[in-house]
C-alpha cells in the first residue's frame, strides 16, 4: 500500500511539472538519447554509426553511475543535432535513412547541419528529406510533458569560420513559437551551433523571453561537454564520426541528468566537463533565465 501511495504522489508531481507519469516500477520523467555530427560520407558509408545505433538499442535497464542512480528507461527518442551528411549526396541521405527507421529501434528526430547544406555547392537533399520526415525545416514536438524546438538555422559560409551567429530565421522561429507555448512548459531548444560556437548568444537568450527553458541542446564541434550562459544549460552532444560516445538526457520533476555513455568501452563517462546533473528550481533569475543549481 505504500509503495502504491508513493507511485501516486511521483505521478502527481510529475503531472504538476508537465512530466509524463511513470510506468509502474519506474522514476517519473522523460528519457531520450542524444547525437551530432555523423558525418555520412558521400559515397553513402555510414558502417561507423552501427556501434552506436546498436548499443542505443540496448541500453535501456542499464545502471546509471551510483552518483546518479536508477537504471537508464526506456528513451523516447534519439536527437541528432545536425551534420547527418558530410556533404549532402543522395547516397548519404539513403544511408542515413535506412539506419534510423530500420536499424534504430528507438524514433528519431534530426536537424540540419553546416555540412547538410552543401558549402559552397548548396544542396537541397537533406532540407527536403528533414521536411518530409518532420514536416517541416524548422519544427516542434513534445514528448512527456516537454516542448522540443528545433529551428533550422542557415550557416554563413562567407564568414570562414565555424562560430558563428545564430542565424535571425531560426531565433524568430524560436521566439514565435515560445510566445504561444503554455507558460511553465518545460523546453529544450535544439540547434546545429554548440554554446562555444555561438556569437550571438546574448541574442539567443534574449529570444527565450520568460519560457521555461530548461535545456539547449548543440553540436558541430564533435566533442561531448556542457556549458552555461546567463542560467541556461547546454549540452554539446558527441560525434559517433569523431568519438565513441552519444549521450543519455534523463529528466525528473526536478533533476536533469547528461551524461555520455562510450558505446566501444561500453561504459559511462567520469569526465566532469562532460556530465549535467542539476536540480531544476520552479523560479526564474533577473534576466529571465531557469535558476537551478547541482544536487548537495
Amino acid at each position: 500500500m505504500f509503495v502504491l501511495r508513493v507511485a501516486a504522489m511521483a505521478a502527481a508531481l510529475a503531472a504538476a511539472c508537465g512530466l509524463a507519469p511513470p510506468a509502474f516500477g519506474e522514476e517519473a520523467g522523460l528519457t531520450f538519447f542524444g547525437w551530432s555530427d555523423p558525418h555520412v560520407q558521400t559515397g553513402g558509408n555510414a558502417g561507423h554509426l552501427l556501434p552506436a545505433v546498436d548499443a542505443m538499442n540496448a541500453l535501456a535497464g542499464t545502471e546509471y553511475p551510483a552518483r546518479i542512480g536508477g537504471k537508464v528507461a526506456t528513451p523516447a527518442f534519439v536527437f541528432g543535432c545536425g551534420d547527418i551528411t558530410e556533404w549532402p549526396t543522395v547516397a548519404a541521405r539513403d544511408a542515413y535513412n535506412e539506419i534510423v527507421t530500420k536499424r534504430l529501434k528507438i524514433p528519431a528526430f534530426d536537424l540540419v547541419g553546416n555540412h547538410d547544406e552543401g558549402g559552397e555547392v548548396p544542396s537541397a537533399t537533406i532540407k527536403n528529406w528533414i521536411t518530409a520526415r518532420h514536416g517541416a525545416l524548422s519544427y516542434t514536438f513534445d514528448r512527456g510533458g516537454v516542448h522540443f524546438v528545433a529551428p533550422f538555422a542557415p550557416y554563413n559560409e562567407a564568414l570562414k569560420n565555424p562560430a558563428q551567429p545564430v542565424a535571425k530565421e531560426a531565433l524568430d522561429f524560436i521566439r514565435a513559437d515560445l510566445a504561444k507555448t503554455p507558460k511553465g512548459t518545460p523546453v529544450v531548444v535544439a540547434l546545429h551551433l554548440c554554446l562555444d560556437a555561438i556569437t550571438n548568444r546574448d541574442e539567443v537568450a534574449a529570444a527565450f523571453g520568460d519560457a521555461n527553458v530548461i535545456l539547449v541542446l548543440g553540436g558541430h564541434y564533435h566533442k561531448a561537454t556542457v556549458g552555461e550562459y546567463r542560467g541556461y544549460r547546454f549540452v554539446q552532444l558527441p560525434s559517433p564520426f569523431s568519438e565513441s560516445e552519444f549521450t543519455v538526457v534523463r529528466m525528473t520533476s526536478d533533476r536533469l541528468v547528461a551524461v555520455p555513455f562510450d558505446f566501444k568501452a561500453k561504459k559511462w563517462s567520469e569526465d566532469a566537463r562532460k556530465i549535467l546533473d542539476v536540480q531544476i528550481i520552479k523560479r526564474r533569475t533577473v534576466d529571465g533565465a531557469v535558476g537551478s543549481r547541482r544536487p548537495a
